[in-house]
């Protein structure tokens, strides 16, 4: 019986609404800016301010929630890429114009120890760039290979030398941790390769007694190596191949996908 006479009220209730052309309207959530803004001009109008000072008042709110605004996304500049032109993309992994950039001038400044300049064309060091990637995704996925923080903190040292009497302009471009970071991932590489192909590459002595035997024979070779010497450059040489044997193999089965680069 209280349940009929409740639905009875209620339909009482909507007639009354319709007969009186009741409409009853849904509050709307308005957005935080509009409220702030809106708020703002309560209390104004509560202190019987013109209309001159609250145009100007919100103006000055307006500029001062730029301003926050401008200075946040200053501060995320430091630790984030904000907005940036992708160079490829490796398995899903991006890398970007300022990456390959910045590859091309460490190499074009001979930053790692050891090393000569090589000058690159965006398109080779985007290349070089892709496959030590490569190299590194497969590092990431075996655990295979380490860097020794006391050879780090030695060649980084040298590195930061190197660069800093770099001739090229873009050496001002490059913060000190971007070559820190760098020469660890160089190092990374070398001992990855090391344990990952270079266990496998074997010099035997008759290849070493044939090597002498030509070096021996060449005209203008000034001093004559050692054996050891021969070994090394062998071995040297046999590693080298081998890897780029191995970056063959590892692109073939892999997803790079280039984006649009022009040579400057």
């Amino acid at each position: 019986m209280k349940l009929v006479q409740r639905l009875a009220n209620i339909l009482a209730f909507e007639r009354r609404c319709i007969r009186s052309s009741f409409v009853a309207q849904v509050r709307r959530t308005l957005p935080v800016r509009l409220h702030l803004r809106a708020l703002l001009a309560r209390r104004i109008d509560a202190l019987d301010a013109s209309g001159y000072l609250r145009d100007a008042t919100l103006r000055v709110a307006v500029l001062l929630v730029l301003l926050s605004l401008s200075s946040a996304a200053a501060h995320a500049a430091e630790g984030y890429r904000l907005y940036e032109s992708s160079a490829a993309s490796v398995n899903g992994e991006v890398l970007f114009v300022s990456d390959v950039a910045r590859e091309a001038c460490f190499l074009g400044c001979a930053a790692m120890p050891g090393t000569g300049v090589e000058t690159l064309s965006p398109r080779q060091a985007r290349e070089r760039l892709i496959l030590d990637t490569l190299a590194l995704q497969e590092q990431r996925k075996l655990l295979l290979g380490s860097v020794d923080n006391a050879v780090l903190e030695g060649v980084a040292r040298e590195a930061a030398s190197r660069m800093a009497a770099c001739p090229s302009p873009c050496q001002r471009e490059i913060a000190p941790g971007e070559t820190r970071e760098w020469v660890r991932r160089k190092l990374l590489l070398r001992d990855f390769f090391n344990r990952r192909v270079g266990v496998f590459v074997e010099v035997k002595d008759d290849d070493v007694r044939k090597e002498l035997a030509h070096r021996s024979t060449a005209p203008g070779i000034g001093a004559k190596p050692t054996w050891e010497q021969v070994r090394e450059a062998l071995l040297d040489a046999g590693i080298a191949r081998e890897i780029r044997n191995w970056q063959t193999r590892a692109a073939s089965k892999s997803k790079v996908i280039l984006s649009p680069m022009e040579d400057r």
